[in-house]
């Protein structure tokens, strides 16, 4: 999901809204997934922690070629580090919060700490091929989002998912018709496939579907299972046994 550091993030997604309708929800792990930052994770992950709710550090990064890409962190450091390599490896251009919105940094009381004046919204300087190698240099896994929209993502720009991306798992919308998908594009045939909210507001959070079974809740085995490394079920479209 997205906070509201994102330009186009509500501003009620803060990190305590966001924890706590998760809870609502009954939801067990969260991941927030600004574009091209992850400064809004600290917040939300130590609000998180009180309420018993994993939040996974995560960013949306915008690649070279204007795909969107959902990257995953075992640990904030992580997280925080990748966060400083994009903040050098995007353009430097300033947000006019009166067109694309505010991109506000907050604290575990939802209090203004501080904004960023790049614009988050921008493609960056690394290409799609890179990603999932990059990413896991930083302790972390990585997979394209939103695979069956027309705009921003893997397919829109590139047409396929290329095979030397790496990518073990795909994004799709929760409407997406998987079944013309697997025709357009066969590639993602035997990845792991995820429907996640991709929330830019508080009504748009998901329930407690889709779910995975993990050894233990923590970001260590989710990632794992998405890289296929351990055995997990996955609810999304029949049951998915990941790993060899």
């Amino acid at each position: 999901m997205h906070s509201c550091l994102s330009p186009c993030g509500d501003s009620d997604m803060t990190p305590n809204n966001m924890v706590n309708m998760s809870m609502l929800n009954g939801c067990d792990i969260i991941a927030v997934t600004d574009h091209n930052t992850a400064l809004n994770c600290p917040a939300a992950m130590k609000v998180g922690k009180e309420a018993g709710v994993l939040v996974i550090p995560g960013m949306e990064l915008c690649t070279s070629e204007e795909a969107h890409v959902v990257c995953l962190f075992e640990t904030l450091e992580g997280a925080l580090d990748f966060d400083s390599y994009v903040m050098k490896n995007t353009p430097n251009i300033k947000n006019r919060p009166d067109i694309f919105g505010s991109q506000l940094i907050l604290n575990e009381e939802d209090e203004e700490i501080g904004s960023i004046e790049k614009l988050l919204i921008t493609s960056s300087f690394i290409g799609v091929d890179e990603v999932y190698e990059l990413v896991h240099k930083y302790g972390g896994t990585a997979f394209p989002a939103h695979v069956d929209k027309s705009s921003y993502s893997v397919t829109a720009s590139l047409g396929v998912i290329p095979e030397e991306a790496g990518f073990k798992a795909v994004e799709i919308t929760r409407n997406a018709d998987i079944n013309k998908l697997y025709l357009t594009n066969p590639e993602i045939m035997g990845k792991i496939i995820l429907t996640d909210s991709d929330s830019h507001y508080l009504e748009n959070m998901n329930e407690t579907f889709p779910w995975i079974e993990l050894p233990e809740k923590s970001a260590a085995a989710l990632i794992a299972a998405l890289d296929k490394r351990i055995k997990v079920k996955f609810s999304s479209f029949g049951e998915y046994l990941a790993g060899e």
